[in-house]
């Protein structure tokens, strides 16, 4: 899963959030087919989506997106 932002200052929030957690992320550049701010994706595990939406939503983070890698390229989650 991938998260993308408009801000860098939103995915280094994050970055720091997400560790804090414990929640195992890569920083990544942003895929070109993703059109977003900021250079900087965070790649996560799929299976902690739920918690990762609770913490982005409790912290009032804000993001372009959660997306699902496919085939084609990314699709929202």
């Amino acid at each position: 899963m991938l998260i993308a932002f408009d801000s860098t200052q939103q995915a280094l929030r994050t970055e720091m959030l997400l560790e804090y957690a414990e929640i195992e992320i890569d920083i990544r550049p942003t895929p070109k087919t993703i059109t977003a701010g900021c250079a900087l994706s965070i790649d996560f595990p799929g299976e902690e989506l739920e918690r990762v939406r609770a913490i982005l939503e409790e912290q009032s983070v804000e993001i372009r997106g959660i997306f699902r890698e496919t085939a084609d390229g990314y699709e929202p989650a």
